[in-house]
C-alpha cells in the first residue's frame, strides 16, 4: 500500500482536500497503482516550529512580505 506523507505549515480545509486528491491521482497514475490503494497523510508544523537559515518560519515570512510589497 503506498504511503504519501506532506509535512507543511497550517493549510486549510479545502487545501487538504485538493492536496489528498491530487497527489493520491498523480501518484497513482504515475505508479499504475490504484487510487484505493493509497494513503496519504498531512503534517501541519506550526511556523514558531521550524526554521530556515536560522530563523523561525513566521519571521522568514514576514520579512518577505515587507521586501515584496
Amino acid at each position: 500500500m503506498p504511503y504519501i506523507t506532506v509535512e507543511s505549515g497550517a493549510l486549510s480545509d479545502e487545501q487538504k482536500e485538493e492536496l489528498i486528491r491530487r497527489l493520491t491521482e498523480v501518484s497513482s497514475e504515475i505508479m499504475k497503482v490504484p487510487q484505493e490503494f493509497f494513503v496519504t497523510t498531512i503534517k501541519e508544523v506550526s511556523d514558531k516550529n521550524f526554521g530556515i537559515g536560522g530563523k523561525t518560519i513566521d519571521i522568514v515570512k514576514e520579512e518577505y512580505r515587507k521586501n515584496h510589497e
